[in-house]
């Protein structure tokens, strides 16, 4: 006669109840309370009191304030630095564009002097002649005044930072 395994275990001894259960877990008794152990200062050397406020202050302990300070000084040397790199750059820009225009010969730098009066005049003329349609119409207001003044004035920027570096590119020449 073949039993199986669950006719056997019925036929022993009954476990008590508390020898079926489950062994109790270890108690973990806390030691402190969570509202003051972040109120610890890690960084001294003994546990100090601290004042009320203390969480609401921006900087809390002497190693935030520490490192507060590293970290804007050394923002301020990179901005420094970039400053400096920029200011390097349009050195370099400003060096080579004087180097190209003073590689021109005479010829070519009094033809572009004709050929920047000659554009200056043109512009003037055709936004003059533009002007003098609108009047006529009885259609010139401040709006296309303004207009026209922004492009004499964008055409007259142009006109000296170029005349500024044919200036210095002929300068460095005669030196």
């Amino acid at each position: 006669m073949l039993l199986s395994y669950a006719d056997v275990a019925a036929q022993g001894a009954k476990q008590t109840p508390e020898e079926a259960a489950a062994p109790q877990p270890p108690e973990i008794i806390p030691s402190e309370t969570a509202s003051t152990a972040s109120l610890i200062d890690v960084d001294m050397p003994s546990v100090h009191t601290v004042p009320s406020d203390f969480l609401e202050r921006d900087i809390q302990t002497e190693t935030q304030a520490e490192r507060i300070k590293r970290e804007q000084e050394a923002a301020r040397a990179a901005q420094a630095a970039s400053k400096k790199k920029a200011a390097s750059k349009a050195r370099k820009a400003d060096s080579w564009i004087t180097r190209q225009f003073s590689q021109l010969s005479d010829g070519s730098v009094t033809a572009i002097a004709i050929a920047n009066v000659f554009g200056v005049v043109g512009v003037s003329g055709f936004l003059g002649y533009r002007a003098w349609g609108l009047y006529e119409r009885s259609r010139l207001d401040w709006k296309h005044v303004g207009v026209g003044f922004g492009v004499l004035a964008a055409v007259g920027a142009v006109e000296a930072v170029l005349g500024r570096y044919l200036y210095r590119s002929k300068e460095e020449d005669s030196s």
